[in-house]
């Protein structure tokens, strides 16, 4: 079957917009001879394509032979590239900054040294207003050629000043390099392995951020070491479970962007993450107004020139938005109203999905079988999180193992219970083999075994007991994240209530903001 994810000219094709296109098509006619016909052929072939698949490409335009579709297809991905880069370099800093690195060595092989030296003075200057670092390493290295080559007379005391210069710039982009590196680490531990388990994990967790943790980061300033340094400790409570630490770094996070508010444009991915951490560090705790006041912002930030202008910022809010959303209905305990989402949301992911990585797909079947089960749509609750567990990877064991804790409940709702003996086992080898199995875990395993035998009368008492224990839980550094992703809470109070999921927690809701 074909694949389109597999072919990168594909993919850059299928991302423009139709103004790209145009401009695409008039570069050609600009730059290119009749030479060049085969080459524009092809891009209206893979234009025009829902799916990538060579073999149709080649029995439609015979004109195009298979010995030269490869070094046709290279050029081709070449030529939109420059294409796109004409039209993009007023908007970003980093094509700007490259331009007038090229402007410089085009200066230098010409042999005009002091005019290439004022270029460099420009870009070193822009650097510096936008703290991009590496940029202005590489302009003083350049200087540094120059000066060593050729006897400019530029000013005095130039060997010592640029000597001086390098030496800060480097120390500079090192310490942002440790943080930047000590951030990724940690994030990566969080996708692998979801949140610490134990003490085991926390002492782990601890030691590899003490260890990687530089010196120098005790007292920084500069835009990219503080976000960095934030980053870094945001993900360590994210890790640990500790929610209020984990907020205080997230909202330094965003009030970065404010002190640097230019950073916004330059660093908008950054922005955006942390706003989405933001969201979720009110969600976790839930603080409901703050919650809805950063959802405020973040919807009038979609609509900012930084986010329409950019395919990948769109797309980043669309995922971190539509999140944000689904969690405000389970925040208010609005299941029902929150499925009306499902659909568009699921037709803006079929658009995306050959940008989207498989963690943003299994978050989003995860929240749609939450929206589902808190609605009592059981059935189509076990729909998603069937994607979820007959997708074989390996990335968010946690979600693996609370998607099938939830698929368990919801068989158990629809009472399937020849079923449920054959998935208990299943589900209690999968989480035991992850080494997942908490205080909350293994109190539902056992109230689930033994509810198998009992009557419906005989089961208030035990959805009791079950109750009291795991409230005794709730306040567990190492039991919230069982309440983060599934409120089994207010399941067992609606059980012994006799009252709807969503109509519990919209109690709640109600009571906490009426306070």
């Amino acid at each position: 079957m074909p694949n389109r994810s597999t072919d990168p000219l594909f993919l850059l094709i299928k991302s423009l917009e139709k103004a790209e296109k145009r401009n695409f098509k008039l570069y050609i006619k600009r730059h290119s001879g009749g030479e060049d016909l085969k080459m524009v052929q092809l891009f209206d072939a893979l234009d025009k394509m829902e799916e990538y698949d060579e073999e149709i490409l080649l029995s439609k335009h015979t004109a195009i032979r298979k010995q030269q579709l490869s070094n046709l297809k290279a050029h081709l991905y070449r030529q939109l590239l420059t294409s796109l880069r004409l039209i993009k370099n007023d908007t970003n800093i980093d094509l700007q900054l490259h331009e007038q690195m090229d402007f410089a060595r085009i200066l230098y092989n010409k042999g005009l040294y002091l005019q290439s030296l004022k270029v460099l003075d420009k870009l070193k200057e822009m650097a510096k207003e936008h703290s991009q670092f590496t940029y202005l390493q590489q302009a003083i290295f350049f200087e540094k050629k120059i000066e060593t080559l050729f006897i400019t007379r530029s000013m005095q005391d130039r060997a010592l000043q640029l000597s001086k210069e390098s030496e800060e710039v480097s120390q500079k982009v090192t310490l942002i390099s440790q943080l930047s590196n000590l951030a990724l680490e940690l994030y990566s531990w969080y996708i692998l392995n979801g949140h610490a388990r134990n003490e085991k994990d926390v002492a782990i967790v601890n030691a590899f951020f003490e260890k990687h943790f530089p010196d120098k980061a005790r007292q920084v300033s500069g835009f990219y070491e503080q976000l960095y340094l934030y980053q870094s400790y945001c993900w360590l409570a994210f890790i640990k479970q500790d929610f209020k630490q984990y907020y205080r770094h997230t909202q330094k996070w965003v009030d970065l962007f404010q002190q640097y508010p230019d950073m916004i444009d330059i660093e908008t991915g950054h922005y955006i993450k942390g706003m989405h951490n933001l969201l979720g560090a009110h969600f976790d705790l839930q603080n409901y107004a703050k919650f809805n006041e950063v959802l405020q912002q973040f919807e009038a930030f979609e609509e900012s020139k930084t986010v329409q202008c950019n395919d990948n910022n769109r797309m980043l809010l669309f995922v971190y938005l539509s999140l944000a959303r689904i969690n405000k209905h389970f925040n208010e305990g609005t299941f029902s109203e929150g499925i009306q989402l499902v659909p568009q949301i699921e037709e803006q992911l079929t658009e995306y999905e050959l940008y989207l990585d498989r963690h943003r797909i299994l978050v989003f079947y995860y929240k749609f079988a939450s929206l589902y089960f808190g609605s009592g749509d059981y059935g189509t609750t076990i729909d998603y999180l069937n994607k979820i567990i007959n997708w074989k990877m390996d990335l968010r064991t946690d979600l693996q193992c609370y998607s099938r804790l939830l698929h368990l409940i919801a068989h158990y709702e629809l009472g399937n219970f020849e079923l449920l003996e054959f998935l208990f086992k299943s589900v209690y080898r999968f989480m035991a083999k992850m080494d997942s199995l908490s205080i909350v875990e293994e109190e539902i395993f056992k109230f689930l075994r033994r509810s198998f035998s009992l009557s419906p009368r005989s089961l208030q008492p035990e959805f009791q007991k079950l109750l009291e224990k795991l409230k005794k839980q709730e306040r567990n550094q190492f039991e919230t994240r069982a309440f983060v992703y599934l409120d089994i809470i207010s399941w067992l109070e609606s059980k012994i209530n006799g009252e709807p999921v969503q109509g519990v927690i919209r109690r709640k809701y109600l009571e906490k903001v009426g306070e």
